[in-house]
C-alpha cells in the first residue's frame, strides 16, 4: 500500500499532487503544528518578477496551534489582494476567462470560513472539479491508527511506500524512508519568462484548464 502524508493545502504544487494521485491512501495531517514555512496558508504563482506567494492571514493567537485549530484573520483586507494577484498575473492566460467568474466567486466566499482547514478542503475540492482530477483524502484527526511519528503511522497502516510533502524538512516531521513521488517536474506552457517549477496548480489551471490532464499524465 502506498501512503501519502501531507499537510492540508488549498492549491498544492505538482510535487504534492503527484503524491496524492499515486497513493492508495491520502492523509492530510491536521494535527501537526501550523508553521509559516508550510503551504497550508499560501500558494505559489508566477508573478511579474518570478515566483510570488498568495497568502491567507492567520490569527496571531493561533500560530502555535495545530493546523486543524487555526483560524483565519479576517480583520485584514486580504481577499481583494488575493484575487487581484491572480487577475493581474493571469488575465492573459488561455483559460483565465473560462474560469474567472466562478473562481472569483469562490475566492470572495472565503470570508465565510472561520477555520483554515475548512477553506482548504472546500477550495481544493473546487479546483479538483475544475481540473477534473480526483483525490480522496482523510484527516489525521479522523484516523484511530494515527501517530505523529510518520514511521509508526505508516507501519500501523502497513504502508510499503510513504510519500511526504516536497521540501518540507523545515516544518514537517519527515521519515528517513519517505520517497519522492515526482522525480522530474514536467515542463509546460507558462506564458512569459522562464519556466518555474513548483508553482501551485492555479498556474496550471489558467494555462491548461480542462486540458490539464496533458500535464497530469506526466506525474
Amino acid at each position: 500500500m502506498k501512503l501519502a502524508l501531507l499537510q492540508p493545502q488549498f492549491a498544492p504544487n505538482l510535487f504534492d499532487l503527484a503524491s496524492m494521485l499515486k497513493a492508495d491512501q491520502v492523509i492530510w495531517n491536521d494535527l501537526e503544528r501550523w508553521s509559516r514555512k508550510g503551504r497550508t496558508h499560501r500558494a505559489a504563482i508566477k508573478g511579474e518578477h518570478g515566483l510570488q506567494w498568495i497568502n491567507i492571514p492567520i490569527r496571531t493567537e493561533d500560530k502555535k496551534k495545530a493546523i486543524g485549530e487555526v483560524c483565519i484573520d479576517h480583520t485584514e483586507d486580504w481577499i481583494e489582494p488575493f484575487w487581484n494577484a491572480l487577475l493581474h498575473n493571469y488575465s492573459d492566460a488561455t483559460w483565465f476567462d473560462f474560469f474567472a467568474e466562478e473562481l472569483e466567486a469562490d475566492i470572495r466566499d472565503f470570508h465565510n470560513f472561520e477555520k483554515l482547514i475548512d477553506l482548504n478542503i472546500s477550495f481544493f475540492e473546487q479546483l479538483s472539479s475544475y481540473m477534473e482530477y480526483e483525490v480522496n483524502f482523510q484527516l489525521a484527526s479522523q484516523i484511530t491508527e494515527f501517530d505523529p511519528d510518520p514511521d509508526i503511522f505508516s507501519n500501523n497502516l502497513n504502508a510499503e511506500v510513504l510519500y511526504q510533502e516536497h521540501e518540507a524538512k523545515n516544518y514537517q516531521w519527515l521519515s528517513d524512508r519517505h520517497v519522492q513521488a515526482l522525480k522530474k517536474h514536467p515542463v509546460y506552457r507558462q506564458g512569459r519568462g522562464n519556466f518555474i517549477p513548483g508553482l501551485s496548480i492555479l498556474d496550471l489551471l489558467f494555462h491548461y484548464g480542462k486540458e490539464s490532464f496533458r500535464v497530469f499524465d506526466h506525474l
